[in-house]
């Protein structure tokens, strides 16, 4: 039987988070809430005589994103009109790059998973261009007819177009996962799908094993909305291409649709070459340059970048590299761990303390884990986002020192974590008022442990004929008789050394 191959070029638009639009004055009011045409004037509805003047900022932002993406900045540039009719689209063409784009030649690492979480390779995405144009209107179809709101119109839209490198749905969902991250690090744009801000596509053609891995049909998918749209919208159409080439067909070169409701594609029009746009350079806009120390200046304001920072909190603080990656999914997150970080490190630099590097790395990694889980999971229940959280990065840390010291242990943290998370309380004094202090004592923690040695001979014996689980209950039974304040690890000790003799 023949075998099929997928081979994937991605298209990304980005609307850029700039205080106008691109070609006018108007407010670029992009995922909010307004009234239908408020942000409206002649020049983003098309109205005859009106001149279009490019939005610096946006340029700008396009430029940055260039750079963040290893990308060439072009030394010359401009724009350029695509004619094609449709309703919301009010001039009957749209400025956009064709030639002559601003950026070109880059290339995005993404770090793959399996399905465990764990890192189990790295694929570089090559990148063919990146350009500027402006966004359409939107149309709304209700009570059987068809409006059109422009608020939409003329705000700056950044198109990214890769190689045709993404073998798998799987590789294009994190791929396009790593691009998100990267703009809002870079401050360019939210990016968030749901909100029509990031808009993802598809390029999909298979190839028969040994074959020219070009050679395949290209559809394009579109409506992919969501990073599990692009996932199901991409294995869903490798699969249908398959079953077509299977019963003896050929794929039709065409665009096709997501539907996220049955979870199929569908068929939209034939695919559109670049002549059938009939670009022309925009006659009423300047070509436009580059200069070198321009570029410079913008690659000198770059933050630190989501890959350079994921790299940099495995090398500085040993986190494993699938706990760093969730860190850095969000800018908030990254910069609340590295200010506990920094407070642990005053504290471990104090006079008196001695850490070896592998006491600091497993204190940095109890910190990111009590982050990742306990922290991050009541920031999501509570919907208040990250920066309504009570917790200051000194307070946190104070309780990661006292879950280090065992002075208390993980459930008993756990309660003052919800605690301090509700008030903003010190921990120690949560735990001062509400008396949770671990029990360490061996003399204290011995009576206890043998009364319920006593108490429980059924599983005494099991422990003793050979069921190792058995101790799991017995510690159970000496953590609810001490509610939760003994030390795990000396019940631990004590129960294996009662249960030998």
């Amino acid at each position: 039987m023949k075998e099929y191959r997928p081979t994937i070029g991605m298209e990304v638009h980005v609307e850029l988070a700039t205080k106008s639009k691109m070609f006018c004055g108007c407010v670029n009011g992009m995922g909010q809430e307004r009234k239908p045409n408020k942000n409206i004037c002649p020049v983003c509805t098309g109205q005859p005589g009106a001149l279009p003047v490019p939005n610096k900022e946006a340029i700008e932002f396009v430029a940055k994103a260039g750079l963040a993406l290893n990308c060439s900045i072009a030394k010359e540039s401009k724009f350029d009109r695509k004619n094609y009719f449709y309703p919301d689209l009010p001039k009957g063409y749209q400025i956009s790059q064709y030639d002559q784009p601003i950026c070109s030649q880059g290339f995005l690492d993404i770090h793959l998973r399996n399905s465990s979480g764990v890192e189990s390779g790295k694929k570089r995405v090559r990148i063919t261009r990146i350009h500027l144009e402006e966004d359409t209107g939107k149309l709304m179809h209700q009570n059987g007819e068809t409006l059109v709101d422009f608020n939409r119109s003329c705000i700056p839209l950044m198109e990214l177009v890769t190689e045709p490198d993404v073998v798998s749905a799987q590789e294009a969902k994190r791929f396009c996962e790593e691009l998100r991250l990267l703009f809002r690090y870079i401050g360019i744009s939210p990016a968030d799908m749901e909100k029509g801000q990031m808009r993802c596509e598809a390029n999909i053609s298979l190839y028969e094993t040994g074959e020219d891995p070009l050679s395949g049909t290209k559809v394009e998918l579109k409506n992919l909305n969501s990073f599990k749209a692009v996932e199901r919208g991409i294995e869903f159409e490798i699969k249908r291409q398959k079953e077509v080439l299977f019963e003896g067909g050929s794929v039709d070169q065409e665009t096709r649709g997501w539907n996220d409701d049955n979870g199929q594609t569908f068929s939209q029009r034939s695919k559109e070459d670049a002549h059938d746009y009939r670009y022309f350079p925009e006659p009423d806009i300047l070509p436009f340059s580059f200069e070198d120390a321009y570029v410079n200046e913008l690659r000198e304001k770059l933050p630190e970048l989501p890959y350079e920072k994921r790299g940099r909190f495995v090398k500085q603080y040993g986190l494993k590299p699938e706990n760093a990656d969730v860190l850095v999914t969000s800018k908030d997150l990254a910069n609340y761990f590295e200010n506990v970080s920094s407070e642990l490190e005053n504290w471990m630099s104090e006079e008196g303390h001695e850490f070896n590097e592998e006491d600091k790395t497993k204190l940095y990694r109890l910190a990111a884990n009590y982050i990742i889980t306990e922290l991050q999971k009541r920031i999501f229940e509570s919907e208040k986002g990250f920066e309504k959280m009570k917790i200051t990065p000194e307070n946190f840390a104070e309780l990661i020192k006292i879950v280090y010291e065992g002075d208390i242990n993980s459930s008993t943290a756990q309660v003052v974590l919800e605690e301090m998370f509700n008030t903003g309380a010190y921990p120690s004094h949560i735990i001062e008022e509400k008396s949770l202090q671990q029990t360490s004592g061996e003399e204290e923690l011995n009576a206890i442990v043998d009364k319920v040695l006593s108490g429980n001979p059924g599983p005494v014996e099991d422990y003793k004929s050979g069921k190792e689980n058995a101790i799991k209950f017995l510690m159970g039974q000496v953590m609810s008789m001490t509610e939760g304040k003994a030390n795990p690890q000396v019940v631990m000790k004590l129960l294996k050394e009662k249960l030998k003799g």
